[in-house]
């Protein structure tokens, strides 16, 4: 609860709380505070949900959102930065190393004493540095290349690998130490597909916004398109319908769905065992066209907006999904079967690219990555929002950590899925009607939402969300027209992508690709 120790007791001494942030607190403080709070990351299990740069009329900020994993209690602490400088959390929490990183390169926060200070989104062809500073400079394409890691050692030599890849997926560059076929080290550069977000959503009307965010990552559109709309209705304190609580939860688990089967089918691809893919490929394309059928989207896009959803479930939406989870469970555990007995498969992807429970844990890393290094966190369950709370559904949790236990974690959160879409078509609330017989959308009308932000003087909100990889962080600020002056989404990735360096090691070259698809972190969420 609020005020206990430790977190929110720390929380307490560290400064004043800010004025209309929900759902939890926020405190500013100063630099000795912000060194406090370095100290106690150092010595207690608390996890980093993000952090984060940012600009207001009063100048450069610095967020970080900790998480008491026991508790569940979520705290923000913020350090006005008149410099341009705060001190560096990367020997505590390794994870902030890229996040600071990307605060430099958009906004020219300087983290003091940062591991590597390096660019990371920015390759200098921008035309501007510091985009999102109180004055961007305009810059020339660098000179020097990249200074990627030294390679030093008899027999190394290195393997570069993208950022552009055969197939259609994303650029990433992937440049690979080896002694033979035996990789010493992976290094990763990322930004290559940076669009901008954080400046393209800054004074844009709330509709044009979600658009934005519901694209930064299309594979978890409803996910994003969630976290976003609950920072907003958390920073305007505003409450939705409740049918349109029950439909957003139904549209993610739809979403977990199609992106667990498909991902399941292309690891296996990866093993030259295309019969899995094919198979499983065909349940993907069940998903999304059921989910076409019940809003109109293969993906569900746009259908999730502050103020609820629009359009509401088709009329045989219902019967549509109840039928699709029969078939999935009639199709799907044979399959499971044929993987689990596969020996040749089995070779491929037991004891291959394996991440430790220590490292997942320092890096905070969620979803099947997590889970199945034995971190056991779900945003549904811990914080927990609506309506997962009124659900039956557990957490599965391995501690192998290869791509066999990411593999079985993603089965056994299918099979949560489907439990979940039959809970939630039988039991969320029915359509409501008007005195004139009209059936309104589940959702709140724009004026209103204009209105709540103009009385309350706008605020700021966060959301934690559970996509299919694991949390999203979303922190808002809203102003009283009902615009956005601020918004940073957090996709799970940035705690993913680290960990995937680590899991190569000691692997074979051929193994990348395996061990690459069973994190399948998203290169467009992670750019911005």
């Amino acid at each position: 609860m609020y005020g206990e120790e430790p977190l929110f007791g720390l929380l307490n001494r560290l400064g004043r709380p800010a004025p209309n942030h929900r759902p939890w607190p926020r405190h500013v403080t100063d630099r000795a505070g912000w060194r406090l709070m370095i100290e106690h990351l150092g010595q207690n299990n608390w996890s980093l949900l993000g952090l984060w740069g940012d600009r207001d009329a009063d100048g450069l900020t610095v967020h970080a959102a900790l998480r008491e994993d026991l508790s569940g209690d979520v705290g923000l602490v913020s350090l006005p930065c008149p410099d341009g400088r705060f001190p560096s959390l990367s020997a505590v929490r390794p994870a902030t190393i890229r996040l600071e990183r990307a605060a430099c390169d958009l906004f020219g926060l300087t983290a003091e004493g940062i591991t590597d200070p390096r660019p990371w989104l920015d390759h200098g062809h921008w035309g501007l540095r510091h985009p999102l500073a109180q004055t961007p400079s305009f810059s020339t394409p660098p000179t020097a290349p990249y200074p990627f890691l030294k390679s030093e050692g008899h027999g190394l030599h290195q393997i570069p690998v993208g950022p552009v890849h055969a197939g259609i997926i994303e650029p990433g560059h992937f440049r690979f130490t080896a002694n033979g076929e035996t990789v010493a080290r992976l290094e990763e550069r990322l930004g290559y597909v940076h669009k901008g977000v954080e400046g393209l959503t800054r004074g844009k009307p709330l509709l044009e916004a979600t658009r934005i965010i519901a694209r930064l990552s299309g594979d978890s559109t409803v996910a994003h398109a969630i976290a976003f709309a609950r920072a907003v209705e958390s920073a305007l304190n505003l409450d939705i319908p409740p049918r349109a609580v029950w439909l957003r939860a139904l549209m993610a688990e739809l979403e977990r769905l199609a992106n667990h089967v498909g991902d399941i089918g292309a690891i296996c691809n990866d093993a030259a065992f295309a019969f899995m893919l094919a198979e499983l490929s065909q349940l993907r394309e069940a998903v999304l066209r059921a989910a076409d059928a019940c809003f109109g989207h293969r993906l569900m896009m746009d259908c999730v907006i502050p103020g609820g959803v629009f359009p509401d479930i088709a009329e045989t939406g219902p019967k549509r999904l109840l039928d699709l989870t029969i078939e999935l469970r009639r199709r799907f555990a044979p399959l499971v079967v044929i993987y689990d007995n596969k020996a040749s498969l089995q070779d491929r992807t037991v004891s291959t690219g394996i991440v430790n429970t220590g490292l997942v844990n320092r890096f905070g890393a969620g979803g099947h990555v997590g889970r199945a290094s034995g971190r056991g966190l779900d945003a549904r369950k811990s914080p927990g929002y609506a309506p997962y709370n009124d659900l039956e559904f557990e957490v599965p949790v391995l501690t192998e950590g290869d791509v066999n236990a990411r593999v079985w974690i993603r089965i056994r959160e299918v099979e949560q899925s489907l439990s979940l879409v039959e809970q939630i078509v039988r039991r969320m609330p029915g359509v409501p009607r008007g005195p004139d017989g009209i059936t309104p959308p589940p959702l709140l009308p724009l004026d209103h939402i204009l209105d709540h932000a103009k009385a309350g003087g706008g605020g700021e909100g966060m959301a934690l969300v559970e996509s299919f990889r694991g949390e999203i962080l979303t922190w808002a600020r809203i102003a009283d027209d009902g615009t956005v002056e601020r918004c940073h989404p957090r996709d799970p990735s940035w705690f993913q992508w680290p960990l995937l360096e680590a899991a190569i090691e000691g692997n074979i070259v051929a193994d990348f690709p395996l061990c690459n698809k069973s994190f399948n972190c998203s290169y467009s969420g992670h750019d911005l």
